[in-house]
């Protein structure tokens, strides 16, 4: 699973960065966790507000700090959808 948090390093991106590392230790699932910083890599999401998590290339929430308990959902959530 590949987690990206899309944002120019502003402290809201750094704080959801963290959050983002909290929620995959909590989720027990194997998760890749990015940085994603050039503005023409995240307009290529569609994302106007910054800071945004993308859970395996799908937009789960942008202007906004995710919580992390939502995370852990979207996590789990996506880690029962990549299994066969």
């Amino acid at each position: 699973m590949k987690i990206k948090v899309l944002g120019t390093g502003c402290p809201k991106c750094k704080k959801l960065f963290a959050e983002a590392e909290k929620a995959i230790a909590q989720s027990g699932q194997a998760a890749e966790l990015e940085k994603v910083e050039k503005i023409d890599d995240i307009m290529k999401y569609g994302v106007m507000m910054t800071p945004a998590l993308v859970i395996d290339e799908e937009v789960k929430a942008s202007g906004r700090i995710a919580s992390v308990s939502e995370i852990v959902t979207w996590i789990t959530t996506a880690a029962a959808k990549a299994k066969p």
